[in-house]
């Protein structure tokens, strides 16, 4: 993974969950949200390098300034041990460990024998409905949807069942990479493959934009998600934490 992939995927990140504004500072991405998506809301440093202490004071006041509190997603890598130290002794603490995984789309289309799901250039009524549903958090899927929907560029893979949409996902193509967001199965008709349908589904869109990488984002405790991606091809290429005030 080179200096040149993490800032791609960092951008890829931020561009694909269309935060309300986005500004560079010193090497940093600081993307603004009054929503609930956390890439969509943290600063993240573009490459794994050391990063001043006194640039997360000058990022936390701009954040202050814009009336929404700041978020800082770090890699736990050793280079950002002095950033941490900062944000400890400024009141943040370190939560949701997250992986960010990479594959080969070519890959990713052979993790189902089923047909894919199919995509389309907008998302639909059955599509939003599903991230409304049971066992999802309707505020944060009211959110998602907002977000996801507003992305420029980005396909929406639906499997539908009877007129429903029980299985769907968003893909983006931005810097390189084709990446997958909003992985969501209707909780009646988990363990049928259907996520692996819409992973297929954008790895063949990828393919056919002469796309060959793709990545992803996984909370580390979601072990069901981390076993399919893991079918799938794909591999962790970093972990991060959010840091932010209790």
């Amino acid at each position: 993974m080179t200096e040149g992939d993490v800032e791609n995927i960092e951008r890829a990140t931020v561009a694909a969950v269309s935060p309300e504004a986005v500004v560079e500072l010193d090497g940093w991405l600081l993307p603004f949200d009054s929503g609930t998506i956390g890439r969509a809301t943290s600063a993240v440093p573009l490459r794994h390098r050391a990063v001043a202490p006194s640039s997360i004071r000058e990022i936390e006041s701009l954040y202050q300034a814009r009336g929404l509190p700041a978020v800082f997603r770090l890699a736990t890598h050793v280079c950002f041990d002095t950033a941490r130290q900062e944000l400890g002794r400024l009141g943040y603490k370190a939560q949701r460990p997250t992986q960010v995984q990479v594959a080969a789309a070519q890959n990713v289309c052979q993790v189902s024998d089923q047909s894919p799901a199919q995509l389309a250039g907008a998302p639909d009524e059955a599509w939003a409905a599903l991230f409304l549903g049971e066992g999802f958090d309707p505020v944060d899927g009211a959110n998602r949807v907002r977000a996801l929907s507003r992305a420029e560029g980005s396909l929406y893979a639906s499997v539908r069942d009877g007129g429903q949409t029980v299985a769907a996902g968003a893909a983006a193509f931005s810097h390189g990479w084709a990446s997958v967001h909003g992985m969501r199965t209707a909780q009646a008709c988990r363990g049928r493959g259907l996520a692996g349908r819409v992973l297929a589904g954008i790895a063949h869109a990828a393919m056919q934009k002469g796309i060959e990488q793709m990545f992803l984002q996984v909370e580390e405790g979601n072990l069901a998600a981390r076993a399919l991606y893991l079918r799938a091809g794909f591999r962790p290429a970093w972990t991060y934490e959010y840091w932010r005030k209790t």
